[in-house]
């Protein structure tokens, strides 16, 4: 079905109360598995989410049922199957992504090639762009849209967004690090080439200081801009703030060690 047909299905679904006939839910999921279809696109500057793929999405853990989900130690019951349940080796050569053992993505998280999975979690919706390593204990929530070649370090939490509807899930683009135990949650956008320190937490109200104009902002890192966390004085405490140490051309950025752009 054409995309502006599933959407017109979508939306008549989502207003009715008769779910009878949805196919259309099973489709958009489906193509979301795929990485024909996707939460958010980006275009030319700006990232729009497609209100309709997230309402396909809550409509589908409506009418899905849960079943049995066998694992090695003990079963599970959900209403979302794994992507790769009952995937041969053939499956995994077609995809072309490395998923080790611990390793758990959710139906309609679509998984790029030459993807690395370490044992983490993947939700549903998310997106996961070519070259990109998932490292232990991630979490890439639900609907996160996450580029090329990033690298998604230890203990990272991605946070997920399904509603409200026309929020914006977290954003990584493209060649981005993200430190160990960072968490990035709430529709924060990462601009290309980012480099975050280890536990840097971003949220929608962060206060993102760049401490070489003194402006301050919230909810989107511009690209290539190397990110520590940091305080800012209120009244009588200091209170958590993300400080964009400084910000370098893409050819530093390709040049220089993560280490080395970290020293202040």
């Amino acid at each position: 079905m054409k995309e502006e047909d599933l959407k017109k299905d979508i939306e008549a679904l989502w207003s009715s109360k008769d779910l009878e006939n949805t196919s259309s839910v099973n489709e958009v999921m489906q193509k979301l598995d795929e990485g024909v279809l996707r939460v958010a696109q980006k275009n030319e500057e700006e990232w729009n989410v497609n209100e309709y793929v997230k309402k396909a999405i809550l409509l589908y853990f409506k009418i899905a049922k849960s079943k049995l989900i066998p694992g090695n130690e003990c079963n599970f019951f959900d209403k979302v199957p794994l992507k790769t349940y009952n995937w041969s080796e053939s499956d995994f050569v077609r995809a072309g992504f490395r998923a080790v053992p611990g390793s758990i993505v959710r139906y309609s998280a679509y998984i790029a090639k030459s993807v690395v999975l370490m044992p983490s979690f993947i939700n549903v919706g998310a997106f996961v762009d070519e070259g990109t390593m998932v490292d232990t204990n991630a979490l890439v929530g639900s609907c996160a849209q996450i580029g090329k070649k990033c690298h998604i370090s230890d203990g990272v939490t991605i946070g997920g967004v399904l509603e409200p509807l026309q929020a914006n899930p977290v954003i990584i683009e493209d060649n981005c690090f993200i430190g160990a135990k960072s968490a990035v949650l709430e529709g924060v956008i990462v601009g290309e080439g980012s480099v975050l320190a280890a536990g840097t937490v971003l949220s929608g109200s962060t206060k993102i200081l760049n401490r070489e104009t003194k402006e301050i902002s919230y909810g989107k890192i511009p690209p290539y801009s190397v990110v520590v966390p940091g305080t800012y004085p209120s009244g009588n405490v200091n209170i958590c703030c993300a400080v964009i140490a400084k910000q370098v051309e893409e050819q530093t950025r390709s040049k220089v060690s993560i280490n080395e752009l970290l020293r202040l």
